[in-house]
């Protein structure tokens, strides 16, 4: 029991110089050139770093938010990025993730007018988290209203499955990636 005692101290005393010399030694961070020292924001984040503004969509039935963050597709990105004023990232490779590591992300390219990509209504999003198979890794399916007057608000994957089934949209899913995280979702968020 004195050894356990003895090897326990010599650990805390080495951990304990560990400490010290990195809290002496090690380089601290400073600001860029000509950068102002950043206020400290929600978190103790710095205030002046870029913010990603949240975006308006649906799943399971209620209004949710989420980001853009990259995308496979360089026109998508570039769609995204203008319409958010925020800089979306192309990652040609997020198009070789398989099927079944991603979740799907309905964007209309008529209907209602709206916030979404296009013009009209907000996303739509099966599997959020909680779910089984939640990723936000989504893959893009353009939906398109046959009957473009008779378009109404879809916000739920089991409304998108009706309105096939019942021949009013058509989906096409043109290959796209998007990486987009969920900030809030129903009963949940970040």
């Amino acid at each position: 029991m004195a050894r356990n005692l003895i090897v326990a101290a010599l650990v805390a005393a080495l951990m304990a110089g560990f400490v010290l010399a990195y809290t002496l030694l090690a380089p601290q961070a400073q600001p860029p050139m000509g950068s102002m020292t950043p206020s400290a924001g929600p978190g103790g984040m710095p205030a002046a770093w870029p913010a990603v503004p949240p975006v308006k969509g649906y799943a399971g039935g209620q209004e949710i938010r989420f980001l853009h963050t990259e995308a496979s597709d360089p026109a998508v990105a570039q769609m995204l990025t203008t319409m958010m004023g925020s800089p979306v990232l192309v990652v040609p490779s997020l198009a070789q993730v398989p099927a079944a590591a991603l979740g799907t992300v309905y964007v209309f390219a008529n209907g209602i007018k709206g916030e979404g990509p296009f013009g009209f209504q907000p996303d739509v999003f099966d599997r959020p988290p909680g779910d089984p198979g939640y990723s936000p890794l989504r893959a893009v399916h353009l939906v398109q209203w046959k009957n473009e007057p008779a378009a109404r608000l879809l916000t739920s994957a089991a409304e998108m499955e009706r309105a096939v089934a019942q021949g009013e949209i058509t989906i096409e899913r043109p290959g796209a990636v998007v990486n987009m995280p969920l900030l809030t979702w129903p009963g949940g968020q970040r």
